[in-house]
């Protein structure tokens, strides 16, 4: 049987390596096609297998998914962020150096995932009712926090509020993928175009193994991640701004931390699917279908797994970043982005439609705008705050 998980831990590194360099498929797309095939094509197989498959392809998609996000400026819900300082260092020389900042996060979160899964578990399912009654406010103190830290205040809070407006009414708007175009919109595209309009040259990159203290944006990032385990609708965005509001890190320490809190948001799922039977990611809600409630040793195989496809996709990841680095800066860089930017707006009319496209060009002009502005890039996140903070505001009426 151990030569099956093994197996099973090497196809879903694979399948999480090709999810991840392929912008716009996710791993939640692949989980559900899978799942729907799993009543026929799979019949045969043990679906404690496509549980090892599914958990290693999460982990390694999480790592590699800040290639294109960094080297491309191609964003995937969870990586949105990574963009802002990760683009800054790719035009300094450091695209690797960023990618591996990245890495150094993701591998330290596996092994603090190990420790804190269990013990975790038992908090999560002893204060899990109690804590939604005040996270509105947990919520609502952080944004004004984030707000008031700014010397422009008022525009912060502008960029805040009108990123949050047009969040919720992207969110309501009822058309397919609706994150896609938003985020891709005011992250994405956004970069892209200000990199055609400015001719940007991409350096040559530096093959430099960064040396930035991790444990600061650590601590964030655990405790943020934590929340993810108790909230709906509390992601990795919303996360990684709550842990960068806790550890105030620089834009190398943030990268370590965004890629410190992925890993953990993804594998806390995990843990919150077997002490309170609830799905915060599409990976976990795939293992549900398939196996209903985990017992606890089913947590520990999947925490098993997460060990050795972090371990591995932590080293692939590293080998990726140097070829991407190598080749980058002998590309036309404008013609790249323009490729990348038709490549997106392709992909957002197949799944979105007419509508997202008309989202994707509303929030590219809007990105365009704020980030003309001086104030960090990040109140943008208002997109996903704002309307979690009126979800758990409404709850409260």
């Amino acid at each position: 049987m151990l030569i099956e998980i093994l197996i099973a831990i090497v196809i879903g590194v694979l399948a999480g390596t090709f999810t991840g360099l392929a912008p716009g498929i996710h791993i939640n797309l692949v989980g559900t096609v899978l799942v729907s095939l799993s009543a026929n094509l799979f019949l045969g197989i043990n679906p404690i297998y496509l549980v090892v498959f599914i958990s290693s392809m999460a982990i390694s998609h999480t790592f590699i998914d800040f290639i294109p996000s960094i080297f491309l400026g191609c964003p995937d819900t969870d990586t949105q962020l990574s963009i802002l300082p990760g683009h800054e260092l790719l035009k300094e020389g450091k695209g690797y150096e960023a990618v591996r900042l990245t890495s150094l996060g993701g591998i330290a979160a596996i092994f603090i995932l190990l420790v804190i899964s269990f013990p975790l578990g038992f908090l999560i399912s002893k204060i899990y009712n109690p804590i939604h009654s005040v996270m509105f406010w947990i919520l609502l103190v952080t944004s004004c926090i984030l707000i008031f830290t700014e010397k422009n205040k008022f525009t912060a809070l502008f960029v805040f509020l009108s990123s949050g407006i047009l969040g919720w009414c992207v969110l309501n708007s009822g058309i397919e993928e609706p994150l896609l175009p938003l985020l891709t919109g005011l992250f994405g595209s956004s970069i892209l175009i200000t990199s055609i309009k400015n001719k940007t040259q991409i350096p040559a990159q530096e093959i430099t193994e960064p040396k930035e203290k991790i444990f600061k944006p650590l601590i964030g990032s655990v405790i943020a991640s934590s929340l993810c385990g108790f909230l709906p609708g509390l992601g990795g965005g919303q996360a990684a701004v709550l842990g960068n509001t806790i550890s105030k890190t620089d834009k190398k320490g943030f990268l370590i931390l965004i890629g410190a809190v992925n890993i953990l948001v993804m594998g806390i799922s995990f843990v919150s699917l077997y002490s309170i039977s609830k799905t915060r990611t599409g990976a976990a809600v795939s293992i549900q279908e398939l196996i209903g409630t985990l017992s606890w040793k089913i947590l520990l195989l999947i925490l098993f797994a997460v060990l050795i496809s972090g371990i591995i996709s932590f080293f692939e990841t590293k080998y990726l970043a140097k070829v991407f680095s190598k080749r980058i800066n002998k590309i036309n860089y404008s013609t790249l982005s323009i490729g990348t930017l038709i490549f997106l707006i392709i992909l957002i009319i197949l799944i979105s439609g007419i509508w997202g496209l008309l989202i994707l060009i509303v929030s590219t002009l809007f990105g365009i705008y704020c980030n003309s502005l001086p104030v960090k890039k990040t109140h943008m996140m208002g997109c996903l705050l704002i309307p979690t903070i009126l979800y758990y505001g409404l709850k409260l009426i």
